[in-house]
């Protein structure tokens, strides 16, 4: 049996599914050769000289460390689909509101007011492309005006854009611009009539938003909004 273990010079480097597969292919292997089992013990838990390897206390030990891994990991998985419950009972109750409004001038506060309380952030900004003449279909009030062209640059080609331990942008949060430690952007589609818009929440807390995150939820929400807008201003898709 060692012999299938002997390697040459030029033999290619041993791997360790190769040692697996040796020692199911070969289960007297450690009964033959005891001396291997403490070779597979860590160094800190190998016997001295003379003294008999507890295997069994490793094994157990081992058990142990992979229990708390899986209760650690079971504890994580129950928190997150607790806060996924949480922020869909949020975003449920925000299209409510937005389906309740009974003007458009009540259905634009249900975004720059009521927002932000109902999806547990510090700021909720709806922002508004402009060339410089009045804005078509839409009033200004409780909306924040960019110039034209800025979305694109800010959004860099991506319809949702997530950032984590920034500093406010002034043109979107105004004077709670400094307040802002990360936001999440969502470009809103309203009509072909109207200019590009971008949907804003900003948090003070700089992990709120960062990369990676899911934005499913969120983006229902804006699609609820441009529906919204084209009922309100009787506007195509």
């Amino acid at each position: 049996m060692t012999d299938a273990l002997t390697t040459s010079k030029d033999s290619p480097t041993m791997t360790p599914d190769d040692v697996l597969n040796f020692l199911r292919d070969n289960p007297d292997f450690a009964q033959e050769h005891p001396e291997a089992i403490e070779l597979m013990l860590p160094e800190k838990k190998r016997p001295k000289k003379g003294d008999v390897a507890d295997f069994q206390a490793y094994m157990i030990e081992r058990l142990k460390a992979d229990k708390e891994h899986i209760a650690t990991t079971t504890q994580e998985l129950v928190e997150n689909s607790r806060a996924n419950m949480s922020n869909q009972q949020r975003v449920y109750a925000a299209v409510l509101r937005m389906l309740e409004t009974n003007n458009f001038d009540d259905f634009i506060q249900s975004i720059t007011m009521d927002l932000a309380p109902m999806l547990d952030v510090d700021v909720a900004v709806l922002v508004v492309e402009a060339d410089g003449n009045a804005i078509p279909h839409i009033q200004t009030s409780g909306i924040r005006i960019i110039p034209e062209g800025t979305s694109d640059q800010w959004m860099a080609g991506k319809d949702v854009l997530l950032q984590d331990n920034i500093s406010g942008i002034e043109a979107i949060y105004g004077g709670g611009a400094t307040l802002v430690r990360s936001q999440i952007l969502l470009r809103i589609g309203i009509s072909m009539d109207t200019p590009p818009a971008l949907l804003a929440f900003g948090s003070r807390n700089p992990d709120m938003f960062h990369e990676g995150q899911a934005t499913d939820q969120i983006l229902f929400l804006a699609r609820v909004i441009e529906r919204c807008f084209r009922t309100w201003l009787h506007l195509p898709a």
